[in-house]
């Protein structure tokens, strides 16, 4: 690769949730949400795409805007937002966005020549009749379209959402929210030839336990088998189940990944994640012999700034996937080099003195004060990130995984607030220390350093913050 990637793996001023990757030809396309930095909602920015060479993941291009909101004809005015889509390419040759036209209960659609755009506004999915669907009473509320175009021609569209949506929302029309479902397509990509069909029910028999269905339909094809990724009612993680049919007999495979490492090693307890939770969705990639998950993080204390992560999936000889590990290295394909600087944002664990909280609404702003978070300074924009860790207080801890660690010997961190001392060590408990840097108060960031005595090896970095005030962590550097 031509540089070392982490995570996340775009720019620190990119907020892209719900990616889903695919490969078009030479090249990976991330097709997701956009996210407004500190926005009050989500998806306030128009679609963007995001691509990289498939024998290079570390070279990430920005195609630009792909679809803009106002060009949906039922959203001149931009107002209404749209949710999480996919693409596929067509029976046609062409490449097809589906949409979910925020909670108003319809899911629309653009074709475009390119896989990158620009995209053409082509219809809302509808019956038959033209009934946009969503516009009957009792439909299943349209929402995170997963589509896939089939090798026999046939089109399938998965979709689905837990939480009952206001009826105003959809036209004072009561749509079901049973779960995940799945229609087919006529060629026309638009319309609908085969009655939805629930195949994931959120509850009761059908369901998965303790993993029911939540949201974030995904669909892959391999081989002969259907793997569908889904996000599950507990929001963090993301589950997948698998068939060889297309509608029908999934079975449950397990968790794929879990932002704060819930249900890897038998830790159910939120409070011990390894990093704040809230929503997350993506898809998955397979790329020669090598299969990725990707999902995406909260920042700034709430679900509305989300950035892209991606892990690489352990595939067992069965055909199953092991849950994945967060990391800082994602797609690097092995551990980040053990010397040079590093910025504080790329941590993958990140908890206070007492744990992790969430940010869906579970754990108001209030309780979330003494936690510290990822942001960036001024407005949304595309250009010059300074994203960085706020408000380190005393037992905060931001952890890094994996360094290639061969003969260090110093670390420096650029940190500015209430001074203290920042702690080093290669597990999270601290059971030892690697180092201990005394910082002063300063309102500018400033670099303090001390040595280091770590052994050799790939292993973690976590960085825990002991002070009376609160200190805002940049970066920090190996030698």
């Amino acid at each position: 690769m031509k540089q070392q990637v982490y995570n996340p793996y775009l720019p620190s001023w990119e907020y892209i949730p719900d990616g889903e990757p695919h490969v078009f030809g030479d090249r990976v396309y991330v097709y997701g949400s956009h996210d407004r930095f500190n926005a009050p909602i989500f998806c306030m920015n128009d679609y963007v795409c995001w691509s990289a060479p498939v024998d290079d993941l570390s070279d990430w291009r920005n195609e630009g805007v792909i679809f803009r909101k106002n060009q949906d004809p039922k959203n001149k005015l931009g107002i209404r937002l749209l949710f999480a889509p996919d693409v596929c390419q067509g029976p046609d040759g062409r490449y097809y966005l589906y949409y979910a036209y925020d909670f108003m209960g319809m899911m629309g659609v653009a074709v475009c020549d390119t896989p990158a755009g620009q995209y053409q506004f082509l219809g809302h999915v509808h019956y038959p009749d033209g009934t946009i669907w969503g516009r009957r009473a009792g439909d299943q509320l349209p929402f995170d379209p997963g589509v896939l175009a089939d090798e026999d021609g046939r089109v399938w569209l998965y979709s689905g959402f837990y939480t009952p949506v206001p009826a105003v929302a959809s036209g004072f029309r009561k749509l079901r929210n049973d779960g995940g479902v799945v229609l087919e397509l006529e060629q026309d990509m638009v319309t609908i030839k085969t009655e939805p069909k629930l195949l994931f029910p959120k509850e009761g028999p059908g369901s998965f336990p303790n993993h029911e269905f939540f949201e974030a339909s995904s669909i892959r094809k391999d081989g002969d088998r259907y793997i569908f990724v889904y996000s599950s009612r507990h929001n963090h993680e993301l589950c997948y189940a698998t068939s060889h049919r297309p509608d029908g007999g999934f079975v449950y495979g397990g968790t794929l990944v879990s932002q704060g490492d819930l249900f890897l090693d038998g830790n159910e307890d939120e409070t011990k994640g390894t990093n704040y939770l809230g929503n997350t969705h993506g898809g998955m990639l397979h790329l020669g012999e090598d299969w990725y998950i990707f999902y995406h993080r909260q920042t700034n204390r709430h679900s509305y700034s989300r950035q892209a992560c991606a892990e690489k999936l352990v595939q067992n000889p069965d055909g199953s996937f092991q849950q994945a590990e967060v990391t800082s290295c994602g797609l690097n394909g092995g551990p980040l080099r053990g010397v040079g600087r590093y910025e504080a944002r790329i941590a993958c664990n990140l908890w206070s003195r007492d744990g992790v909280g969430r940010y869906d609404g579970s754990n108001p702003k209030k309780a979330l004060k003494n936690h510290p978070y990822f942001t960036q300074t001024g407005k949304d924009r595309e250009e010059d990130g300074d994203q960085y860790i706020a408000n380190m207080r005393a037992g905060a801890v931001a952890g890094f995984k994996y360094f290639d660690l061969r003969s260090v010997t110093g670390v420096a961190v650029r940190v500015k607030g209430d001074g203290g001392t920042m702690q080093v060590s290669d597990t999270p408990t601290f059971r030892t220390i690697a180092a201990s840097i005394s910082m002063k108060p300063t309102k500018d960031y400033t670099e303090y350093q001390a040595r280091m005595t770590i052994g050799d090896g790939v292993k973690p970095l976590y960085f825990r913050y002991r002070g009376a005030g609160a200190i805002d962590f940049h970066s920090f550097t190996l030698t």
